[in-house]
């Protein structure tokens, strides 16, 4: 599935990628970890994985990824000269140059999810790059048949990048919510 939707940000280009979850329909199979570390580490490694599934409540799987906020708050927080982190013109990804990289973790503190990870080999800052503009874990999910995972396109000049902040939370936050709409009550988690 390609949804078109519009948006506007100064770190775009005209056109953008993201990677959009419907939490409901995640089941949990771990395949989008499973294609995301083949396709950076060249084996099956989830714990160097992009994109990850937490189960903080039993049923409750939320697949956590970069949010590509509007403003960039992990970007904006590098402390390097030049930035370790920058903002990929052609897909809207954050990359990170690992030679720039000094595992300050600041990236880590200043995203509002907590997405950001120091790579377990490398120990460098790890993001989601959009698999240059077409992410694996997309494909993967899309084979399971649950379609948890959608890919977005948004073009530029049409209104404010708010939405990805919905998406930019710990992932105890998403499972207390998805708590109260599934089950119809909070979970302590």
């Amino acid at each position: 599935m390609f949804i078109k939707c519009i948006f506007q940000s100064r770190f775009m280009s005209a056109k953008q990628v993201w990677v959009m979850r419907d939490y409901q329909k995640c089941s949990g199979c771990r395949r989008c970890e499973i294609a995301c570390s083949l396709y950076h580490e060249k084996k099956i490694w989830p714990e160097a994985s992009r994109i990850r599934i937490f189960m903080l409540a039993p049923g409750l799987e939320v697949p956590h990824l970069c949010a590509q906020c509007h403003d960039y708050p992990c970007v904006e927080s590098c402390p390097t000269k030049p930035k370790a982190l920058s903002v990929d013109e052609k897909t809207g990804a954050v990359l990170v140059d690992s030679k720039l990289c000094i595992s300050c973790r600041k990236c880590i503190e200043a995203c509002p999810g907590r997405v950001p990870f120091l790579h377990p080999a490398t120990r460098k800052s790890t993001i989601c790059d959009l698999c240059n503009g077409d992410p694996q874990c997309v494909k993967a999910c899309r084979e399971t048949g649950f379609n948890c995972l959608s890919l977005v396109q948004y073009e530029k000049g049409q209104g404010e990048a708010l939405y990805h902040r919905v998406y930019a939370k710990p992932p105890k936050n998403i499972t207390e919510g998805l708590s109260k709409l599934i089950f119809g009550e909070k979970m302590e988690v």
